[in-house]
């Protein structure tokens, strides 16, 4: 029978561990510290509305992702002056839809040629009609309550050929909604409230980094959305007796970017694998378990090797 078992007290050591590590300048996890999404484009000033919308439509598309591969690209299309258009939703609605799917497809920011474009597309012109084309607008609207915003992202509607449909395709999903959250207040520093209700955004970088380091454990084949439940529940509770070094509650926000790095710089060489002894730098390399780890799709398998 699958069983997926969750290790409170090992999250909570390794909770404090790894968000210790990766905001001590020279440590980090695996010697880094920055994220694909850190850097603005060149000439964007941090905090700006230019910034906001970058980070905002970026991260719309952020799913199924080479993240640092898709950020870097879309720097670039940002910089470039005959596409810049596309982060600026009176210019994006103007041009249309069909050239925003060429020069999407063009430069390669798009992947899915339909799909991308139209969940960009929606997402900006939402903010263009709505809010004034001002993010900003819509998280005041929220009062800057992490939860509001959330649930607003998931709710909020508008007519689309005679019937409603979402205001935010994808960014209203349990990842990259929570994903901006964690961008706007790391990347853009908008203050905002109830950031300890926010769950982590879990992703097969986040499965892993837990599956590996024994913080879910168990013998489990089947659906990826079991799991990802019990991995959002484990590291909210898990950060609780924590101060980050600002001395705020510590909250599962603060362990995404750590456990990212973890699975992309570590579990995720190990060919299912989870034992990183012989990784050198490895925040866990002394206790990891030996698990093996398979994930395909909408579906995982783990367990103890060799069971």
């Amino acid at each position: 029978m699958a069983t997926i078992i969750r290790d409170l007290d090992r999250a909570r050591e390794l909770a404090n561990r790894l968000y210790k590590d990766f905001t001590t300048p020279g440590i980090g996890i695996f010697g880094r510290t920055e994220m694909p999404e850190d850097r603005p484009p060149q000439g964007v000033v941090r905090g700006s509305l230019e910034h906001l919308l970058f980070i905002t439509l970026t991260v719309t598309i952020d799913y199924q992702r080479d993240a640092p591969r898709l950020w870097e690209l879309s720097r670039k299309v940002y910089e470039n002056l005959g596409t810049r258009y596309l982060y600026e939703p009176a210019i994006l609605f103007e041009k249309g839809l069909t050239q925003a799917r060429k020069d999407m497809a063009h430069t390669g920011l798009s992947r899915k040629s339909q799909k991308d474009p139209y969940l960009w597309y929606t997402v900006a012109i939402t903010f263009l009609k709505k809010y004034r084309g001002d993010p900003r607008n819509f998280l005041k609207d929220c009062q800057y309550h992490a939860p509001a915003i959330l649930g607003r992202l998931r709710s909020d509607t508008h007519e689309e050929r005679n019937r409603q449909v979402p205001d935010f395709p994808y960014l209203r999903g349990p990842k990259i909604g929570c994903l901006w959250i964690r961008m706007l207040r790391d990347n853009v520093g908008i203050e905002m409230t109830g950031l300890e209700e926010v769950p982590i955004p879990v992703d097969v970088h986040v499965l892993r980094a837990s599956v590996c380091s024994g913080v879910i454990t168990g013998n489990y084949n089947g659906p990826i959305g079991p799991v990802f439940d019990e991995i959002r529940t484990v590291w909210k509770e898990a950060v609780k007796p924590f101060r980050r070094d600002d001395g705020r509650q510590m909250t599962a926000l603060d362990l995404d970017e750590p456990l990212w790095h973890l699975s992309k710089y570590g579990c995720s060489g190990h060919k299912g694998t989870g034992n990183s002894s012989f990784l050198e730098g490895c925040p866990v390399q002394n206790d990891c378990p030996a698990i093996e780890i398979k994930i395909t799709g909408s579906s995982c398998s783990f367990g103890i090797k060799g069971c």
